[in-house]
């Protein structure tokens, strides 16, 4: 957990096993995060913590920032300015990289691939890849249709 070593003026401060935040995060109703702490007797050991206000808030703000992604995407598909490729990569916060390493196809091609003209193009075999990586239909694919939108 970020913040168990604090350094203030070039020392460093351990938390300790008692100081471990226990706010209420986004999965603490779910889950707990196991943490590293300084126990009594001057160890590390792990502590489970509840989350951490100020983790839960940068959470907070990332997710905006994909939300907004995922809209800006699909405006841009919305005017043919790039593929449904981007809509879905957007949406499962994948990039380029990382379609080519499940789907097999070269980093280069899934690039060209985000070009709408070049989508447009592609063969039922490549939409299909792309359509099982997302776990939707060619057609949902074609037209960004999902259960989450």
């Amino acid at each position: 957990m970020i913040g168990q070593r604090l350094t203030v003026n070039k020392k460093c401060i351990l938390m300790k096993k008692e100081e471990i935040p226990q706010d209420p995060g986004a999965l603490s109703k779910i889950t707990k995060e196991v943490c590293y702490a300084v126990d009594e007797s001057g160890q590390y050991s792990t502590s489970l913590s509840d989350g951490w206000e100020v983790k839960a808030s940068a959470l907070d703000v990332a997710w905006k920032d994909v939300e907004q992604r995922i809209k800006s995407a699909k405006q841009r598909v919305a005017n043919k300015e790039a593929s449904p490729l981007l809509y879905f990569m957007e949406l499962h916060v994948m990039d380029i990289a990382i379609v080519s390493a499940y789907t097999g196809i070269w980093k280069w091609q899934v690039k060209k691939h985000l070009r709408y003209a070049v989508f447009e193009k592609l063969s039922a075999s490549r939409l299909q890849k792309y359509a099982d990586l997302f776990e939707v239909s060619v057609s949902d694919l074609k037209n960004m249709t999902t259960n989450e939108t």
